[in-house]
């Protein structure tokens, strides 16, 4: 049984970030770290996360992206509906697919859809987007609180930890339940900081804490590396700049309203 763990979600390829996050939390004294899925995307050479996540014994769920790349999908299964995300989709996914090897898509094929474990008195639920689907997305802005509560009801799940937005925030809910997006690491949150952040979940006297943590890494580094493999030029200025420039428009209003485009 766990008292302290550490979350995070959407690598996206940044094995800057994810070395600076691994550290972190061990400096931190966690029992476990796990991630919540979707390990490639946006940035360079995919294969660097594999042995950073082995090498660290990290439990990994299934993302959307993991899924399709482990099964040769066609696309990304972003959820995206405009056609101007899923033209960068597309770009971001042909690259990380192309730049997989066989040994780490067939390790992603058989990840988990879920992970399940206990924090004290707390069944604590690890998904994706969603526990009914891999690639929901729950804003904060727009996903009813009863909704969330009949997801923990139907789930069996006093905490539910997702990500896929890449945006955290948490509700704690009726009858000491909670749902919580724990962030990603792949990339800034549209707020014009460079920096990327996981979550806590820490059981102190019996009530469970969760904490943000916001960590920095070489972002710059990461850019240039992204321009060497021609990766987007709209990629690379979300790096260097804190402000998202693509996958927008799946955006509710006032989250897009915090955003710079």
């Amino acid at each position: 049984m766990h008292k302290k763990v550490a979350l995070f979600g959407g690598v996206y390829s940044n094995y800057l970030s994810l070395k600076e996050v691994i550290k972190d939390a061990y400096k931190k004294k966690v029992d476990a770290i796990y991630c919540l899925g979707d390990l490639g995307a946006f940035g360079p050479y995919p294969d660097k996360i594999f042995s950073i996540l082995q090498k660290n014994n990290i439990s990994v769920v299934q993302g959307n992206y993991d899924n399709s790349i482990g099964n040769d999908k066609d696309d990304c299964q972003c959820g995206y509906t405009d056609p101007r995300d899923n033209y960068y989709a597309r770009l971001s996914y042909d690259y990380t697919y192309k730049n997989t090897s066989e040994e780490f898509k067939e390790w992603m094929k058989v990840l988990p859809h879920e992970i399940r474990f206990e924090l004290g008195k707390y069944k604590v639920l690890l998904c994706h987007g969603s526990p009914r689907q891999m690639n929901e997305f729950l804003w904060e802005t727009t996903t009813p609180t009863h909704f969330l509560e009949k997801l923990c009801r139907d789930y069996d799940a006093d905490i539910i930890c997702a990500t896929h937005t890449g945006i955290h925030w948490n509700r704690k809910l009726a009858d000491e339940k909670y749902f919580v997006n724990v962030g990603v690491i792949g990339r800034p949150e549209n707020d014009g900081n460079t920096f990327v952040g996981y979550t806590i979940l820490e059981l102190i006297d019996g009530k469970i804490n969760i904490e943000y943590i916001p960590v920095e890494y070489d972002y710059k580094k990461l850019a240039e590396e992204m321009k060497k493999e021609k990766l987007p030029e709209e990629f690379v200025e979300t790096i260097l700049t804190g402000w998202w420039t693509t996958c927008l428009e799946i955006l509710p209003g006032k989250e897009r309203l915090k955003g710079k485009f």
